[in-house]
């Protein structure tokens, strides 16, 4: 199992450096990171530049165990915060036009995936004994809540499978036959899932079988997306798949038996 934990905590360490690595190449935030407002989030400059090497740095870190605790816990802290204060004004006030919508969420969803998965990282790793500031007891506090928000999101994603079917259904191969049904099919299992996860409802088999769902579609559908158009909305395939990536290793880190800031799952 602790195998299992470290292939998970690789993908996501990989998803986070390649979103720093993307935002260096093409000099502007991802809007999954941060939305297109204030003003001067349309010429970032040299934030973009900063907040990627951040980003990089923080992927290695989670990949190498450096620093791997705190900065786990850190990136969580931030993310999350990013979502509150970021995404959900621009939501609710700068841009309301649509917002009952499920689809328009998809950004801060995946933000709050990732916090989310940042802070089932952050569980991962022994709790250091010695000295801590409060900063980090108070972001240990949140490391239970990491299954939470990124189940939030696969739930959200699962309902968004029976909301846009056509435009799932086309993400489907062509020569995979079914395409709706496989759509509705990834639906239910995402929403099941999600929901299983949070309650604890056979952890580790339950978010098993999640993680090598959506491994699945990183493989089969996100990969060859990427190779046939890595450049198209400034490298949004790639990306795309590097979250795919990040979800299934979340997903198989739960599986390895981390349910919060020590516990090892005593169920399924």
């Amino acid at each position: 199992m602790d195998r299992l934990s470290k292939i998970g905590r690789l993908f996501y360490g990989l998803c986070i450096a390649i979103f720093g690595i993307n935002q260096m190449v093409f000099a502007d935030f991802r809007n999954v990171i941060l939305p297109p407002w204030p003003s001067w989030r349309a010429s970032p400059g040299i934030w973009a530049y900063l907040a990627g090497a951040v980003l990089i740095g923080a992927g290695i870190a989670i990949i190498l165990d450096k620093k791997r605790r705190v900065v786990a816990l850190v990136l969580g802290g931030v993310l999350l915060a990013l979502v509150v204060f970021w995404h959900l004004p621009y939501m609710l006030f700068v841009f309301p036009h649509h917002l009952w919508h499920l689809g328009v969420w998809t950004d801060a969803g995946k933000e709050m995936a990732l916090a989310g998965g940042a802070f089932v990282v952050a569980g991962s790793f022994p709790n250091e004994k010695g000295n801590k500031s409060s900063l980090v007891k108070a972001l240990e506090t949140l490391v239970p809540l990491g299954r939470v928000l990124f189940s939030i999101t696969m739930i959200a994603f699962g309902i968004d499978h029976f909301l846009y079917t056509d435009f799932v259904a086309h993400l489907v191969p062509r020569w995979i036959p079914g395409s709706i049904f496989w759509t509705y099919f990834s639906g239910v299992a995402l929403i099941g899932s999600g929901i299983a996860i949070i309650f604890k409802i056979k952890l580790r088999v339950v978010a098993l079988l999640q993680g090598t769902m959506i491994f699945l579609w990183f493989i089969l559908l996100h990969v060859p997306h990427a190779i046939a158009n890595p450049d198209v909305g400034k490298g949004n395939e790639i990306v795309s798949a590097a979250d795919a990536l990040a979800f299934s290793g979340i997903a198989f880190i739960l599986a390895s038996g981390i349910v919060g800031t020590d516990e090892r799952t005593k169920t399924g």
